[in-house]
């Protein structure tokens, strides 16, 4: 079904569990995985490089070390990612990489905001699909560490099983990732 999966990974909670459920899916599918962090490049990380230097490596740095830990979470599963870290503007740059590695598959974590902070940033989901040119994935399940430990084929129905019965996924008891999820 899918034989390229490109995912997006910021290291967030949200970023993590899109993660795991990326993983999924490429060992269902035996699909190739590429791994990306994107440091987003904003006016106001721009104007502070100019006012002092250093933010812009600082941030590089920052996500050098989330896109490693994604990396070694692949690795420990037993994919072989290809990892690359961007600068740019986020929809921007995923949709031309997933472009330029011919993706079948994007697969992306979501951040519930609150109507102001839409009306403030906009839309991101929508924005990235205006630059995808393949399936993109908006990651809402929480994969647990056992449903990755199951044989490819199990795993499906361990996602599943995850729902409460109006369908909605119940919280998890563990998530397996030390601390919350957010970065510094």
């Amino acid at each position: 079904m899918y034989q390229r999966i490109l995912l997006a990974y910021d290291g967030t909670l949200e970023g993590r569990s899109a993660l795991r459920e990326g993983a999924v899916l490429a060992m269902h599918c035996g699909a190739k995985v590429y791994l990306l962090s994107v440091v987003a490049e904003t006016a106001g990380i721009q104007m502070a490089e100019g006012a002092h230097s250093g933010p812009i490596a600082l941030r590089q740095e920052l996500y050098k070390t989330v896109l490693d830990e994604g990396t070694e979470r692949l690795r420990a599963l037993g994919l072989d990612p290809v990892a690359h870290l961007v600068s740019g503007e986020p929809a921007r740059v995923i949709g031309a990489y997933a472009r330029e590695i011919g993706a079948d598959l994007v697969v992306v974590g979501h951040r519930r905001q609150n109507a102001l902070t839409r009306w403030w940033s906009g839309s991101s989901g929508a924005y990235l699909v205006d630059h995808v040119g393949c399936s993109l994935l908006i990651s809402r399940n929480q994969v647990s560490d056992a449903a990755i430990a199951l044989p490819a084929s199990m795993a499906r129905a361990a996602v599943r099983s995850s729902k409460s019965a109006s369908g909605r996924l119940r919280p998890p008891t563990k998530i397996g990732y030390g601390g919350s999820g957010k970065r510094g």
